[in-house]
């Protein structure tokens, strides 16, 4: 079996930044198993699977290297692009993927790609045992100004961007909390030209550090929109690659924008 396979670095705007992703096309119905065992050898933190329904309309899977993931920005991003730059889709017309969070459009937006995403807002929670000493600063647990819950995530705001920054998290403890991940979260100094900053953790799916998580930043353009009283948005993913994200928050959706660079392109055999 010979299938285009393209690595992506997404939410980039230059080679080696952003969220690198793998993006595979299939020509048939696809096997979990299979996709599982390709996302493992390609070991980033989404593989995205790509089967063609109609014209311009796709079906699209997400997988770490660990398991199958019910919503992915990045990686979406990454498709887009790849199905763009390959002429499978011409004219970088619109596309419209089918997923296991419903139907999710995209379009060119200038030299971005817009996604068209649900909101996860989430709702404040005390934190749970073990959370906050699993994010250390300076050997102590973090000191958290509001700790939340969506769907997907906790979300762990911080008074100050240094905090974000530096903050080293026990990939070992925070792998027990029951979530796929953890999103640590500041308000950006006045100075910048960013609203907000944040890192995600997610060991508990086999990434412990994503780059940049465009699926976050559904629950962020939430949260932030509400404390700035700001439907446009545009924040900065603090890893070592970094990576910017644009919103719109419309209604209970977002708009997520964002660039792409294609790393290489070639044929999976397997």
């Amino acid at each position: 079996m010979s299938l285009p396979i393209f690595q992506i670095d997404a939410f980039a705007d230059r080679p080696f930044t952003g969220n690198p992703a793998a993006v595979v096309f299939l020509d048939d119905e696809p096997d979990g198993h299979w996709m599982q065992s390709v996302a493992a050898e390609m070991n980033l933190a989404e593989t995205a699977f790509a089967r063609k329904l109609a014209s311009n309309r796709f079906d699209l899977r997400w997988f770490t290297p660990l398991t199958e993931v019910d919503l992915c920005g990045h990686a979406t991003l990454a498709a887009a692009h790849a199905l763009w730059e390959s002429g499978i889709v011409q004219n970088r017309a619109d596309i419209c993927f089918e997923s296991r969070s419903g139907q999710l459009n995209v379009k060119s937006w200038g030299e971005l790609i817009q996604l068209d995403f649900p909101i996860t807002p989430a709702d404040e929670c005390a934190a749970p045992d073990g959370l906050l000493e699993s994010l250390l600063v300076d050997g102590s647990p973090i000191p958290a100004s509001y700790v939340g819950r969506n769907i997907f995530d906790y979300v762990v705001e911080v008074p100050e961007l240094k905090l974000v920054e530096t903050v080293q998290p026990d990939f070992r403890k925070l792998k027990q909390m029951d979530v796929r991940g953890i999103i640590v979260t500041a308000k950006s100094p006045a100075e910048s030209r960013f609203d907000f900053v944040s890192r995600f953790f997610a060991p508990a799916v086999g990434v412990d550090e994503d780059p940049v998580t465009g699926s976050a930043h559904c629950c962020l353009a939430d949260h932030w929109g509400r404390r700035l009283g700001k439907s446009e948005l545009i924040a900065y993913q603090a890893s070592n690659r970094g990576g910017t994200v644009e919103m719109s928050v419309v209604g209970d959706r977002v708009l997520l924008r964002g660039r792409a660079v294609t790393i290489f392109r070639g044929t999976l055999e397997a």
